[in-house]
């Protein structure tokens, strides 16, 4: 490993300002990258799904072979005043801005493996590698990554966990948008006129199980708009919230609890209520003797680490590609305390992120 190379690209990553939907300052830097190499990067026409201002980008290794590797090319928080500072361990920011660890770290490691294989000629398997956009958002570049129906499993390079652990299981999310229609009426001539659409959200909310429901579910109402005016009494109240859990019907029960807690009290005094609901991201398990699986714990015994399964509460590019049929595990790349000026990484998990990935695609050698 060039140690050094791998924190140059690093570094030079992530000083692209690249928030989500405007992608196109890193997937151009990638095109070139990838093209001075000779690899040929194609890409798709995802933008017209997640509006963002490029598609996702696509190299095929090969035919493209059967997995893909994967990370994606948006930061939460703008990176484009970064000051990188290096330290004995560890790479840090000035503390002014995030240093985009989430995920110029996999963005890196990924260029690093294919700058590698094409400078040194390792023989390697046939695979795909993807660039996705609007991860931090909406998860739709992934959800609509433009790849062929040959792919059957994915790596993602993504998760905030140390090299060695890896996320095997992941909750799925209901997203929800309730509006409650009431009366308005002013609130001190003429009160019983008015239909109060704060009330009915207010007695709701008072009867939901929110936070953590059992070991695999929450609830939350995570926003609340309501009224127009001291003295009339509020014509409409907008909320927002979630339901999280590992287990599918276990979300969309608790769902359907939500809304028919909702329905019933808008019914008690005549308002009116449209609650829309989809789904963020579904949840995903994979099993120990799965191909994606075994091939990750290999691949972290090669580089002399302990693997850990884990669990995670977060959605990410994993949930999609697995949503889509395509069983995927999200790998440990320590981007630490992301989307926070507090971002650092570890110089010893950016090179074992590296290695891992190279363990992945490297052809297996006759014993």
């Amino acid at each position: 490993m060039n140690n050094q190379r791998l924190i140059d690209l690093f570094l030079e990553v992530a000083k692209i300002n690249a928030l989500s939907g405007n992608e196109k300052p890193i997937a151009d830097f990638i095109k070139s990258f990838l093209s001075n190499l000779g690899y040929s990067v194609s890409e798709d026409n995802a933008k017209e799904f997640t509006k963002s201002n490029t598609g996702n980008l696509i190299c095929r290794i090969g035919s493209g072979g059967k997995f893909v590797m994967l990370s994606h090319m948006d930061t939460a928080r703008p990176t484009e005043n970064v000051r990188p500072i290096i330290l004995e361990d560890k790479i840090i920011s000035s503390g002014d801005t995030v240093l985009g660890v989430d995920n110029r770290v996999g963005v890196s490691v990924l260029l690093y493996a294919l700058e590698k294989i094409a400078k040194e000629k390792i023989p390697v398997k046939d695979f795909t590698v993807a660039f996705t956009t609007c991860e931090e958002t909406t998860l739709f570049g992934s959800k609509y990554l433009g790849i062929n129906g040959e792919i059957k499993n994915g790596f993602i390079f993504d998760s905030g966990y140390r090299p060695g652990n890896f996320i095997f299981s992941a909750c799925g999310a209901i997203g929800l948008k309730i509006k409650i229609f009431g009366r308005a009426s002013h609130s001190g001539i003429a009160p019983e006129k008015g239909i109060n659409s704060m009330q009915v959200a207010a007695k709701a909310i008072s009867r939901l199980p929110l936070g953590r429901i059992d070991e695999e579910t929450t609830m939350n109402i995570g926003t609340l708009s309501s009224g127009s005016a001291v003295n009339v009494i509020p014509e409409l109240t907008e909320l927002e919230g979630e339901v999280r859990s590992f287990n599918l019907k276990k979300a969309e029960d608790n769902f359907n609890l939500l809304a028919n807690i909702f329905k019933g009290e808008a019914e008690k005094i005549g308002a009116k209520i449209e609650i829309d609901y989809f789904w963020d991201f579904v949840p995903y398990t994979i099993k120990e003797d799965s191909f994606v699986f075994k091939e990750t714990v290999k691949a972290i015994k090669k580089v002399g680490l302990e693997p850990t399964p884990k669990i995670s509460l977060g959605g990410s590019d994993a949930n999609s590609l697995n949503g889509r049929g395509i069983e995927s595990i999200n790998l440990g790349i320590g981007a630490q305390n992301p989307h926070s000026n507090d971002e650092f990484i570890f110089i010893e998990d950016l090179i074992k992120s590296a290695e891992i990935a190279l363990e992945l695609v490297k052809k297996d050698q006759p014993k």
